[in-house]
């Protein structure tokens, strides 16, 4: 029998049950039919992050930034593109620090952008600085495999 994972839907936040060969076809949620995992970032706010987190068992990345920041301007292209390399095996995600102070706060950011690694729902690493795609790539699949 095929493997079942859960994924979260980035847009309606509803719980899908997702055959795990079929990550890269672009599955679509059952209640409200967006794609539930593209090979880019989803923005994730209070809630959401907390279903993401909690109830996805897909490993999540999360870039914690701000708007004003510089570096994490710089980065955000290059997180982009790590998304599209690490898809279909990690969901990428962006938590504005300036609107989700709580969550900032929650995680103990106190540098961005800072990447927290998450898997099976804990932290499993974090990274501060902003670095080129492949970087992101290459320290991600590091952390998962260790």
């Amino acid at each position: 029998m095929a493997e079942i994972i859960h994924l979260v839907c980035p847009k309606c936040h509803t719980v899908n049950r997702v055959q795990a060969g079929r990550l890269a076809q672009e599955p679509k949620c059952g209640k409200c039919h967006a794609t539930l995992l593209r090979a880019e970032s989803v923005k994730l706010k209070g809630e959401g992050f907390a279903r993401h987190l909690q109830k996805s068992e897909l490993p999540l990345l999360v870039d914690f930034w701000a708007p004003w920041c510089g570096p994490c301007k710089n980065m955000a292209p290059a997180f982009e593109e790590a998304a599209r390399m690490l898809h279909p095996r990690l969901r990428l995600a962006k938590v504005n620090t300036e609107e989700e102070r709580e969550l900032a706060a929650r995680y103990g950011i106190q540098s961005i952008p800072t990447m927290v690694l998450f898997k099976g729902g804990r932290e499993k690493a974090r990274i501060s600085g902003a670095m080129p795609a492949q970087s992101i790539v290459s320290w991600a699949r590091e952390q998962l495999r260790g």
